[in-house]
């Protein structure tokens, strides 16, 4: 019997060293997104350090031929390196000399702009068992031959193609299955995950986010039963809820469950989703699901009856902390919302939630029952204009945080800032593809200057409020933080470039932060103290996360860069992307590496060239109603802002201006990602968009000729963004 309890000790002993290695920080490779199965985004190498970070240099580049968004960390197994860029394509190169050795372009229907809320993004491949797995925005998911790239099956994962579903994140492989999700809660759409078999590609379970319309008859499955109670039974089940899981998506090694992260409610404002209220279940969550059965087993909501796009899609990390004396599997998550949330992994019970930004829509968090303390009078906008805090953004986004567990500090870009929101008039009626959300959100650090854009009546009703004095007290920090996940209070902080800067992060057992921002630089700081070691202009925009691998010894760090994502068409005059352009670069670095190749700087802008005449029978009300159609159908994509990475339609050639009916109504620019509208537009109301363009261009010709003539520049950055959903 003795040696029977030496041998269950020994097999309990190598349980518990496989769990934890499975949790550990990577080394040569980096075999997840997060680079281990916790997806901490920590290294354990430590040939960069302190000491010789001033010798990294560039080992190599990939110029990817494409000029949008790039925010996927790549992964490295075995000596190779994979990753993927603008609308799903995927890569592989030797992670040495930077050969490429294959490259997949998926056929994309780029008619799925219509419903790409946030650019043609996506975060990144899954590796598991020679295979190479990619899901491309139009919603098809491939499996690669990881040697050749050559497709061994695709799967439809979009069950409806008349409704604006998108897919932007990183496949998940769990066990014998593969997960993925989907984007368009600002659209018609109902979440779900879906799973497939990694030999087969064959669905195996789908899990839907929020419950259909009761009255059709059982639900989808026996878990939203009870779901069904936290609606309203008369709830806009025609728009399809939201709850969309555009990312955050973990399988757990060591529980053997797959979480997920949901996404917010559409339309934004309850009254217009749920008009009774309720938590709406399973928006704003995090779920936990067994990957043979898709069955639920447990969840946390963390933003119930979601009204301010409050994601739950932010990245997960798994680990390991001592919560009040006792060792815990966690999960640490730091949604929308604003608070970063400890919970254990195994049955979801809530350890810490505590607030790392200014909340106004909740003052806490109830760790016995997980309900947030609302604030309805401060944060429900249904009746009058709000200012909320976290804004819309959200204190942290989809750009990975890091966490080390020697040090205990969880690492990450943090913006803490309230934006304006405002219900717009009327109810939407479901379109699709179109946009359904009822909200008017203002981003503006300086919201002051701002209101000018508003009735008078509204602005005297936003200085009313508490919240305003607040935003004048402090317009907004964006700040890279080490944060001590139990308590959320912050160890360390550095400011960043501005609130729209905020790239992923890597830490590593070699001492070092390394994060990627907007203005072009590869910053490197000292993990524990914060202290800024390096700076390297790389001259371009970097919202990925930075990696690091090891082959033949040595150590190479690794970064997509691009500019894009939610508000793509704004590009801030601090952003490498306006001085420089948007050519995707995957760059790599080691020690002793060459220089850096900066892109040349951009032409000087000129001045917008004369439109064409009016047609017959244009009036002041026709430019009216097509300033109303541009804001609401096309500003999404065209900010019309000065060196954005989309179009800018006040400087259209003439040649665009007799082509205009042809690209907006027939699709003659769909493969450049331009969408067709005659499902949605009447030839009137092309006609008063394209006039209401030609009275915008007149002007801004106009007033730049004045500025060319009083020697002031013609680039003068925006004030603010407003996106008129």
């Amino acid at each position: 019997m003795k040696h029977a309890g030496l041998l269950l000790m020994l097999a309990l002993l190598s349980a518990f060293i496989t769990m934890n290695s499975a949790m550990s920080a990577p080394a040569d490779n980096w075999s997840t997104s997060g680079g281990d199965a916790g997806k901490s985004h920590h290294s354990h190498l430590t040939q960069l350090n302190a000491a010789n970070v001033d010798r990294l240099g560039v080992a190599w580049v990939a110029n990817l031929g494409t000029n949008r968004v790039l925010e996927a960390t790549p992964i490295v197994v075995d000596g190779v390196l994979y990753t993927s860029g603008v609308a799903g394509r995927a890569y592989a190169f030797d992670a040495a000399s930077g050969r490429r050795l294959w490259e997949f372009d998926p056929p994309v229907d780029m008619q799925v702009n219509r419903a790409a809320c946030c650019d043609m993004a996506n975060r990144g491949v899954a590796v598991a068992n020679g295979r190479v797995f990619v899901s491309a925005l139009d919603g098809w998911l491939y499996a690669l031959n990881a040697r050749t790239g050559k497709v061994l099956w695709k799967a439809d994962a979009v069950t409806d193609r008349h409704r604006g579903y998108t897919s932007t994140g990183a496949p998940e492989v769990a066990g014998d299955v593969v997960v993925i999700g989907n984007g368009g809660a600002e659209y018609d759409t109902r979440g779900y995950v879906s799973a497939y078999g990694v030999k087969d590609g064959l669905l195996k379970w789908r899990f839907w986010i929020v419950p259909r319309d009761p009255k059709l008859g059982p639900q989808d499955h026996p878990d939203l039963e009870p779901a069904v109670a936290t609606w309203d039974p008369d709830s806009r089940w025609d728009i399809g809820g939201g709850g969309t899981p555009w990312d955050a998506i973990n399988y757990d090694p060591e529980t053997g469950l797959v979480l997920v992260g949901t996404g917010n409610g559409g339309p934004y404002h309850t009254s217009k989703r749920s008009p009774k209220g309720g938590a709406q279940l399973y928006l704003g969550s995090l779920i936990a699901l067994d990957p043979r059965t898709g069955r639920l087993k447990w969840y946390v909501q963390q933003t119930p009856g979601d009204m301010w796009d409050f994601t739950s899609t932010q990245p997960m990390i798994l680990t390991h902390l001592d919560v009040d004396g006792v060792n815990r599997p966690v999960i640490l998550h730091a949604p929308k919302n604003g608070f970063l949330y400890v919970i254990d992994r195994r049955d979801g019970t809530l350890l810490r939630a505590n607030p790392i930004v200014r909340t106004n829509w909740a003052s806490s968090v109830d760790l016995k029952t997980g309900k947030p303390a609302l604030d309805p009078e401060a944060s429900d906008y249904g009746t009058s204009p709000k200012i909320i805090f976290p804004a819309t953004p959200g204190a942290r986004n989809w750009h990975p945080a890091s966490y080390d567990a020697a040090t205990g500090l969880y690492v990450a870009p943090v913006l803490d800032m309230g934006n304006l929101m405002f219900t717009t008039p009327g109810q939407k009626p479901r379109v699709a593809k179109a946009l359904n959300n009822d909200a008017a959100l203002i981003f503006s650090p300086d919201l002051e200057a701002a209101l000018p854009t508003l009735p008078p009546p509204m602005q005297a009703a936003i200085k009313a409020l508490p919240a305003f004095e607040e935003v004048k007290r402090l317009p907004y920090s964006s700040e890279l933080r080490a944060i001590d996940p139990l308590t959320g209070k912050t160890r360390w902080a550095s400011p960043l470039a501005g609130w729209q800067d905020r790239g992923g992060v890597l830490s590593t057992d070699g001492g070092l932060v390394f994060e990627g921002s907007v203005d072009g630089t590869l910053r490197i700081h000292d993990l524990h103290s914060g202290r800024l070691l390096r700076s390297i202009n790389i001259g371009t925009s970097i919202l990925a996360a930075p990696m690091t691998y090891r082959v033949k010894g040595e150590q190479y760090v690794a970064v997509m860069a691009g500019w894009g994502g939610g508000g793509f068409p704004f590009v801030p005059s601090y952003a490498a992307a306006y001085r420089y352009g948007n050519a995707n670069r995957l760059l790599v670095f080691k020690l002793d590496g060459g220089p850096v190749k900066i892109p040349p700087e951009l032409p000087p802008l000129e001045v917008a060239p004369e439109p064409p005449a009016q047609a017959a029978g244009v009036t002041n009300d026709t430019i009216a109603k097509g300033r109303g159609l541009f804001f609401s159908s096309c500003i999404l994509c065209h900010s019309n802002q000065h060196r954005s990475i989309t179009p800018d339609l006040r400087r259209m050639p003439l040649g665009i201006h007799a082509a205009f009916n042809d690209i907006v109504m027939r699709g003659a620019l769909l493969p450049n990602g331009m969408p067709r509208w005659d499902d949605v537009l009447s030839q009137s109301d092309a006609d008063a968009i394209h006039a209401y363009l030609i009275d915008l261009q007149s002007i801004t010709r106009r007033d730049e000729l004045a500025k060319q003539k009083a020697g002031v520049a013609l680039d003068a950055p925006s004030l603010a963004i407003l996106s008129n959903y």
